[in-house]
């Protein structure tokens, strides 16, 4: 691809955004036809899920190209190691600068640097290589400042920035169908996404005709569970489906000591919901999914701005559309909000493509696995950069261009860091220590194995039990299934070990062997 002209770049995330949630992913209730249209477009890829939870793990998989288990950021506020590389970097190097709206959540590698650095007062760091246009971390700024020329009611800077999320009062309908149902103090045109969709938009025009990489980072659908009006009434909460879970609180929490650790600490308030998301109601649960579902529209129908004016400049047909979520949510399946588990919901990501390059794969949905670390090899192949030996992910070129690849990965992996470094919550909890806070996961159509660094393993027989609800490591039966998943899920960390110099051989020269790895 070297030899085609430079396009640009359109790098889309959503934040904990379920891989359900798309009406071309067949869900019973939400509608996404602006996406829709993307993915008709474009590739929609089913099955793809992200290497880590959450946010900042999964965005350094996703950023450069690795699994967890290389380039070891498990934490929110864990640095990245500065010797990786990353997709902005590698994009420098076609003549692209990379820029960012939003956030990336990288903490920073302090090695070499003064403690009292103020870029080690938060996490929230950016992408080495990313040029900030508009950054919208924790704290809100830009945002709250656009509120408040605009005349809006904007918190006092000495309270939380979240109270600009706070439900306006006595709302119609709020006692019959939950907190979550009133909508924030602003309309929709002055939400997050509008005015982040706007300032991109604004930064585009300027442009003219230069090739541009945009990375546009949205915050929502991540909490807080807000969303103004019209969006939080546009699906009624009797037509949600129920969550996938067991039948009670209990037996959830039975299946595994991780389990019951992280179900109880569940039991206080999740960002600004007043009802804690193990003690609700059906019917306020019914209502949270509702306005996840209006969230991921609002975002959406934003995105339709920006695609509409692409379309409108000429530069729709020129320009690589990469859409994707950093992670999912459990939205109570499994009696659990947010992303911090072993369970589906918190990994199967959305995944849509679209390149204007290629016809032949155009509508396609991909029902092969695919991964986030996928994402980065993708793009620098579009852009005719070599993908560096880090990436343990592979291009998806070749389904772009309606192939189907040889020796395609036949299942997916991730994994899970849960340790907590300043409390240490869990280590006091279950008797462990920060390094045996982990998992690891292998995942095909037929089973799933979750491995624990040093407690009991999870086995779900996926045929029997799709919503997996029975863990069968202990039941005889499957024995030999066990045996077979965990060398399994060895055979595939020993193939993904960190690699960078594992090619060369040095004596009389230097010699490399660039074939030295499969397509697993």
């Amino acid at each position: 691809m070297s030899g085609l002209p430079k396009g640009n770049v359109l790098f889309i995330t959503l934040d904990q955004w379920r891989g359900d949630c798309l009406s071309a992913m067949g869900h019973p209730v939400l509608k996404t036809p602006i996406l829709d249209q993307l993915a008709a477009d474009g590739v929609l890829f089913a099955n793809h899920y992200t290497q880590a939870s959450p946010c900042g793990p999964a965005r350094a998989s996703l950023y450069t190209g690795m699994y967890l288990q290389n380039h070891r950021s498990g934490r929110n506020g864990v640095p990245l190691d500065a010797r990786h590389t990353n997709v902005a970097l590698e994009a420098r190097k076609a003549g692209y600068e990379p820029v960012l709206f939003g956030y990336t959540d990288t903490a920073p590698d302090p090695r070499g640097r003064d403690p009292q650095d103020p870029a080690f007062e938060s996490y929230e760091g950016v992408l080495p290589g990313m040029a900030e246009q508009l950054r919208l971390t924790d704290d809100l700024g830009p945002w709250l400042a656009d509120l408040k020329q605009k005349g809006r009611n904007v918190p006092d800077v000495r309270d939380s920035h979240l109270d600009v999320y706070a439900p306006v009062a006595d709302y119609p309908g709020m006692a019959e169908r939950g907190p979550s149902f009133s909508p924030p103090a602003y309309p929709a045109e002055d939400s997050h996404a509008a005015f982040m969709t706007g300032e991109a938009i604004r930064y585009l025009k300027a442009r003219r005709d230069q090739p541009w990489f945009v990375h546009l980072s949205y915050w929502h659908p991540h909490p807080p569970y807000i969303v103004p009006e019209p969006y939080n009434s546009r699906y009624d909460p009797a037509d949600i489906p129920p969550p996938r879970r067991a039948e009670s609180l209990a037996e959830e929490a039975a299946q595994h000591p991780f389990t019951a650790w992280r179900m109880g600490r569940l039991r206080n308030r999740y960002w600004t919901m007043e009802t804690c998301p193990t003690d609700m109601t059906d019917a306020e649960l019914a209502q949270l999914r509702a306005t996840y579902y209006g969230m991921i529209n609002e975002v959406e129908d934003n995105l339709g701005r920006l695609i509409d004016w692409l379309k409108e400049t000429g530069q729709y047909d020129n320009t690589l559309i990469v859409l994707t979520s950093d992670h999912g949510e459990q939205m109570g399946d499994h009696w659990m909000v947010g992303k911090e588990t072993y369970y589906d919901e918190s990994f199967h990501i959305p995944l849509i493509l679209r390149d204007p390059r290629a016809s032949t794969g155009q509508g396609r949905k991909v029902e092969a696995f695919t991964e986030t670390i996928d994402v980065m090899p993708t793009i620098l192949d579009w852009i005719g950069v070599d993908v560096p030996r880090q990436c343990d992910g592979h291009s998806l070129a070749p389904w772009l261009n309606g192939e189907t690849p040889a020796g395609w990965r036949d299942a997916v992996h991730w994994e899970y860091d849960f340790r907590d470094l300043v409390n240490q919550a869990p280590e006091q909890a279950m008797g462990l220590v920060s390094d045996e806070c982990h998992l690891a996961t292998i995942r095909d159509n037929e089973y799933k194995y979750v491995h624990f660094a040093a407690q009991p393993p999870l086995f779900f027989d996926l045929a029997r039990d799709p919503d997996q609800l029975v863990n069968r490591a202990e039941d005889p039966e499957y024995a030999p299934l066990v045996l077979r998943y965990a060398q399994k899920l060895l055979s595939w960390r020993l193939q993904h070990d960190e690699r960078t110099l594992t090619h060369m051989h040095v004596g009389k020269g230097v010699f490399e062997r660039a074939d030295a790895r499969r397509m697993v």
